[in-house]
């Protein structure tokens, strides 16, 4: 087996794609919808504890921590497959989140009560990040 070295540009662009996603899911498209279905009024939200450029910052960091392993994912799947591209980033980045983050995500509905309309929102997020990240990976790798 050929050891495939991180390409860090692609892994930095996948993390920020992923963001940009995130901004657009959780701003104009869905963002609304989110809030309502976290209980948050205009009020809670701009009252949050946290200040939104820390967030972003510390979002950043899991978005390429996200994109680092999404990366040796493809890899370990390219080696296995033999092949390369869009095709198996597009696997890797939908069996990560079947695998892992949508039994995780469970827990929001099975043991915090929220609604299944909230989990489906927020893991549809992460499957949409995951497989846009797998493109830009499978592309570059």
């Amino acid at each position: 087996m050929q050891m495939v070295l991180v390409n860090y540009w692609a892994v930095a662009a996948a993390a920020l794609a992923g963001m940009a996603l995130g901004m657009l899911w959780y701003g104009p498209v869905f963002g609304k919808k989110w809030q309502m279905l976290m209980g948050f009024t205009e009020e809670s939200v701009k009252s949050m504890p946290m200040k939104p450029m820390t967030a972003m910052a510390l979002g950043l960091v899991g978005q390429l921590v996200m994109a680092y392993v999404l990366w040796h994912s493809l890899a370990f799947a390219n080696a296995y497959f033999q092949t390369s591209g869009v095709i198996n980033g597009l696997m890797a980045g939908f069996w990560n989140w079947l695998g892992f983050i949508a039994p995780v995500t469970l827990g929001v509905v099975l043991w915090e009560g929220k609604s299944w309309a909230l989990w489906t929102l927020n893991s549809g997020y992460y499957l949409a990040s995951l497989l846009l990240m797998g493109v830009i990976l499978g592309w570059w790798m």
